[in-house]
């Protein structure tokens, strides 16, 4: 079952004049030993969306497909092997500079320990806490089906 989908944040589509930016993101969930689900998100330390939350990731290279993309970026930033697991989602959205896509994959820790490389903090956030960091507009996006989620 494809569980994909698009959001459109607006009415500028991919022909919008914008800059193009093509990123891959890793929703990490776990169950802790109590039952209760949580995702990993991370904040942002540097730039105009600094202290901005996020769940992870970054922009695709030229011949890379979106989950190779998102082993790397996960591996450079968070020294940490995940698998992806299933995609969850594509998100559009007109931020002010640019026009982001955004291929969100439902992924599972390998190995390492999500030691923060680049990013300012991190939270483990279960769904009564979903909504209680500034998230990114984009990341918004993906919140809905991060809380489908946590029903299963």
């Amino acid at each position: 079952m494809d569980n994909t989908s698009t959001t459109e944040n607006n009415s500028q589509t991919k022909n919008s004049p914008l800059k193009q930016i093509h990123v891959s993101a890793a929703v990490i969930l776990r169950t802790t030993s109590g039952g209760e689900k949580q995702i990993f998100a991370t904040q942002r330390g540097y730039g105009e969306w600094k202290d901005w939350w996020e769940v992870p990731g970054g922009k695709i290279e030229t011949g890379e497909t979106a989950e190779q993309a998102i082993v790397r970026e996960i591996r450079e930033e968070l020294a940490t092997e995940i698998r992806p697991e299933q995609k969850l989602c594509t998100v559009e959205y007109d931020y002010p500079a640019f026009h982001l896509t955004m291929e969100c994959f439902l992924c599972s820790v390998v190995s390492g320990k999500l030691t923060l490389l680049e990013h300012e903090n991190s939270a483990w956030l279960s769904a009564e806490k979903l909504e209680s960091v500034k998230w990114l507009p984009a990341d918004v996006e993906v919140l809905g089906k991060v809380k489908e989620l946590f029903k299963d």
